[in-house]
């Protein structure tokens, strides 16, 4: 009885979990090397940009909300650009949705909220549903920057910048599967599984019942 306790105990502690591997999101980017350690520097399609460690909160289903800030680097004489880039995962490890916005020296481009629709034939629906987010994303902020009519290289390719981040980031996603079964059965080999009462038989033997708190045993 006891042990059986002890057995279920473990399983609660083990639920499982999904977070973010930010050194190995980092090291994609080629290492958190910039700004004290807490960004990375890369080019990108001919021009530098800034990746800052991602704010990783847990949302009330159990899975995390993840907000990136991202820079383009435009030099010493004039202002750096800036996206935003927020990614909903579920517990299962699955984008739930995502969005962005761009900062463009007096523009401010906003994406919609792309969220996961289905899954996408020939795939898995946790990557089919991460790849059709980060397409959608990328497309509407490319659509939206086209009509300001904005020309400068670094910031025509903003939106493939962003979409680069959401890939590696969506990489560096962990999932803890729920060893539950396992545990359980690892705990105790032959605890036989818990059953609604049944009536005794006309031979059955007689039980004794201690006090609370302490084992209780059938006498054979």
């Amino acid at each position: 009885m006891i042990r059986t306790l002890l057995a279920l105990s473990l399983v609660t502690s083990l639920h499982a979990g999904v977070g973010i591997d930010i050194d190995a999101f980092g090291k994609s980017l080629g290492g958190w090397a910039a700004k004290g350690k807490t960004a990375c520097d890369y080019d990108l399609s001919g021009s530098g940009y800034r990746t800052y460690k991602p704010e990783i909160t847990p949302t009330p289903d159990g899975g995390v909300f993840a907000s990136l800030r991202i820079d383009h680097l435009r030099g010493w004489l004039a202002s750096d650009d800036h996206a935003v880039l927020e990614i909903t995962i579920g517990k299962d490890g699955s984008i739930v949705s995502a969005q962005s916005n761009l900062a463009l020296q007096g523009v401010t481009i906003s994406s919609d909220v792309i969220r996961t629709g289905g899954t996408v034939v020939g795939a898995t629906p946790v990557i089919g549903g991460a790849v059709k987010v980060g397409a959608d994303l990328t497309a509407d902020l490319s659509s939206k920057l086209l009509r300001e009519k904005i020309v400068e290289p670094g910031r025509v390719s903003f939106p493939a910048a962003v979409r680069h981040n959401y890939n590696l980031l969506f990489q560096a996603i962990r999932t803890q599967a729920d060893p539950a079964p396992q545990q359980a059965a690892e705990a105790k080999p032959g605890v036989p599984e818990l059953q609604g009462p049944q009536q005794p038989g006309p031979t059955a033997p007689k039980l004794e019942v201690k006090g609370i708190g302490q084992a209780q045993e059938i006498k054979k």
